[in-house]
């Protein structure tokens, strides 16, 4: 098939089996990545070869949006409200499955101490595709909103996401350089954190008085996020070797910065961009999809597995310690380590990197990416909606919430593209 017709089959097979999934009460999602497995290379091999060569630019720029929509939903008065426990579960858990990861990747999988703790950096995150829209669910039912526990969740596992991200950037380029894990890079560690979320905070600041100012649609908006982003990612690149300087982090601080000085402004590109994720969402598990080597993942599936459960293990115990600081009852800490199991987002935009490097454990860290996200979605998805009503108290809502079982769909419906400074 050429470039357009791949496409096209792509997403009207991944909408038709997302569809049959959200029925089954399942991930829609994991339609989209059996779509690419299935019409891969490594299957049917019925993706045009021109879409695989721009599979990972793709891929990116679907990061670049998940990281700009957690920027703009990022309230850090909710990480406040739950003091260290929030701020715990921002890294802890995270890093308690990359231990779990060291451990059992290089005893069971054979990878180098480096090799381990990128597949960890790389499995360690939480996906907001799937958690977001059940701790909505809690919010508008009303449980779990006394104590803060759906917004102190998503704020988490948005602090968490950019926490394994920022690892995974410094040591795959370790990795691809054979210096392995040393000195050097435990200090370019925090100096990228820091320098990218200064960068990033003062363009979104720059950014924000200017549309206060200056009247543009909301569309263009859009648009010039996107290729400020884009330019945060090539400026990295640019000085890499020279100043460390996180991009990824640069993007969720911009639009983090854009939340804080325009929150109105903010709630809308945030709907936008949710729209604009309904594609890239299609593509970014399609084509990850399209790159599993299936006969690898099925010959390697019970080692790799085995390792995933240990380390989640190891996850749940970290966020159950997290909530030890915090007035939780114990079905809430039971709750918090069952809402952060679900795996996909940052798993299908960040696993195959490794193998387009020409890393050693590139299919062995995507085999274990897909096969997270086809365990721990559905699994994290079912758990969560199965005991928020039994594990969380329920809070007294205003009459005109009572009997609402789904959240709004409302960010941008309804609303002119003159709001938030003109059209």
């Amino acid at each position: 098939m050429d470039f357009l017709t791949s496409i096209a089959v792509i997403c009207i097979f991944a909408l038709a089996l997302s569809v049959l999934l959200s029925r089954l009460r399942l991930p829609p999602l994991l339609g989209m990545l059996i779509v690419g497995i299935v019409l891969g290379p490594y299957v049917l091999n019925l993706i045009a070869p021109e879409l695989l060569g721009i599979s990972p630019d793709l891929r990116q720029l679907a990061l670049v949006i998940i990281l700009l929509r957690a920027g703009l939903n990022l309230n850090l008065e909710e990480l406040k409200k739950n003091g260290v426990t929030a701020v715990l579960l921002c890294f802890l858990p995270a890093t308690a499955e990359i231990a779990g990861y060291l451990l059992f990747g290089t005893l069971l999988l054979d990878l180098t101490l480096t090799e381990a703790t990128v597949l960890g950096c790389v499995m360690a995150a939480v996906s907001p595709a799937v958690v977001v829209p059940r701790m909505l669910k809690c919010k508008e039912t009303g449980y779990g909103v006394e104590k803060g526990i759906p917004d102190t969740i998503m704020a988490g596992a948005s602090a968490d996401d950019v926490f394994v991200i920022v690892l995974f950037t410094a040591l795959t380029s370790a990795a691809a350089a054979g210096t392995g894990i040393s000195a050097q890079i435990a200090w370019q560690i925090p100096t990228s954190i820091v320098l990218g979320i200064l960068f990033g905070a003062g363009v979104g600041a720059a950014f924000a008085a200017f549309v206060k100012k200056v009247h543009i649609r909301d569309s263009f908006k859009v648009i010039v996020m996107l290729c400020i982003s884009c330019l945060f990612l090539g400026l990295q690149n640019y000085v890499e070797g020279a100043v460390p300087c996180s991009g990824l982090l640069s993007v969720i601080s911009f639009g983090a910065a854009m939340f804080a000085l325009h929150k109105q402004c903010a709630k809308r590109l945030s709907g936008k961009f949710s729209k604009l994720w309904l594609f890239a969402e299609i593509l970014l598990f399609a084509l990850v999809g399209a790159e599993v080597d299936v006969s690898f993942a099925l010959q390697n599936s019970g080692r790799i597995v085995a390792v995933l459960f240990s380390a989640l293990f190891f996850r749940m115990a970290g966020t159950f310690f997290c909530t030890l600081f915090s007035s939780f009852r114990m079905k809430e800490r039971i709750f918090v380590c069952i809402a952060y199991i679900p795996k996909a987002t940052v798993q299908a935009a960040i696993g195959a990197i490794p193998l387009s490097m020409g890393l050693a454990c590139g299919q062995t860290v995507l085999s274990a990416a897909v096969l997270a996200i086809l365990i721990t979605a559905p699994l994290g998805a079912f758990l969560t909606d199965l005991f928020y009503k039994r594990l969380l108290i329920k809070a007294e809502l205003p009459a005109e919430n009572e009997g609402r079982a789904d959240p709004p769909l409302r960010s941008e419906q309804g609303k002119s593209d003159s709001s938030c400074g003109g059209r």
